[in-house]
């Protein structure tokens, strides 16, 4: 197995995003129609947050619905915004970190996708599927 190989190899470029103003409506609607776990959320292109869909599941009832249904009774996300339930400290890493050093964070931390950025702009997202999809093609 390669050992220094760049996540910029195996991040996900084009990252579905939400804006501070986006509301939880719209997050589950995007977590559901492109089958993603994890959402940035971004001012501009610079990284603020993280939302992912357990954090939705945590201030809702939508894990009690069908996933393939497009009417969900979003009460209670009127009630909160993206701001409050998304994650503010955040671990990010840069496109030249390896995939081994991305791995090890997220074998050791509580979360399961790291925003990968030059700076502060997001350029890209890589998740453990990303990393066990690549394991998979190693063999």
């Amino acid at each position: 197995m390669k050992q220094k190989v760049p996540i910029s190899t195996i991040m996900t470029k084009d990252v579905i995003k939400l804006n501070l103003s986006d509301n939880l409506t719209k997050a589950e609607t995007l977590f559901k129609k492109h089958h993603i776990r994890h959402i940035p959320v971004v001012n501009g292109n610079k990284i603020i947050g993280m939302l992912s869909y357990t954090d939705l599941l945590r201030i809702s009832f939508a894990d009690a619905v069908d996933d393939d249904e497009d009417d969900v009774d979003t009460t209670v996300y009127n009630m909160f915004t993206v701001e409050q339930v998304m994650a503010k400290n955040l671990v990010t890493i840069s496109p030249e970190t390896t995939i081994k050093e991305a791995a090890e964070i997220l074998a050791t931390r509580e979360f399961h996708a790291l925003p990968v950025c030059t700076g502060n702009l997001l350029v890209g997202i890589v998740t453990t599927t990303d990393l066990i999809r690549y394991l998979i093609d190693q063999y």
